[in-house]
């Protein structure tokens, strides 16, 4: 029976499995991340930094869609297990430019198999390896359409 409510069942939301494939993704990060002592924010913000080396914490939360209130503990926490240094700007006190240490640099390459491993993990029948990079790509383009209209 169709009902003027059926836009708020929730399979009908478009949030809602958004939602919950970011939850199951993190869990299958989990495991693999564990493996380094990472939990995944501080991944998400190692992938940044072995990417772009140095960056202010407006350009790491820029990349990552973080507020600086979420990023500065994050980064503290970070620098405090060795992972990065965080460094105030001379020009600008107001700036924090954040760098990977030796151990965070090192890092990278005990990291260079995870998305592999993440991809085939999620190896079925019921979804080919195209289809998921083809969802990446929707996603990418969702986001940019979301981050214009906020």
């Amino acid at each position: 029976m169709v009902t003027k409510y059926e836009q708020l069942f929730l399979e009908n939301q478009l949030c809602f499995p958004l939602y919950a494939a970011s939850r199951l993704t993190t869990k299958i990060y989990t495991p693999y991340l564990n493996a380094l002592g990472l939990t995944y924010p501080q991944y998400l913000v190692l992938l940044v930094l072995w990417e772009h080396e140095k960056q202010t914490v407006n350009e790491i939360g820029e990349r990552l869609f973080l507020e600086s209130n979420t990023l500065t503990p994050l980064l503290k926490r970070m620098e405090q297990k060795g992972l990065l240094q965080r460094e105030r700007s001379k020009e600008d006190e107001r700036s924090v430019t954040v760098s990977l240490s030796n151990n965070g640099a090192n890092l990278k390459q005990q990291a260079v198999s995870i998305p592999h491993q993440l991809i085939a993990s999620l190896h079925d029948d019921s979804i080919t390896e195209q289809e998921l990079l083809d969802f990446q790509r929707t996603l990418h383009k969702l986001i940019d359409l979301m981050n214009r209209k906020n």
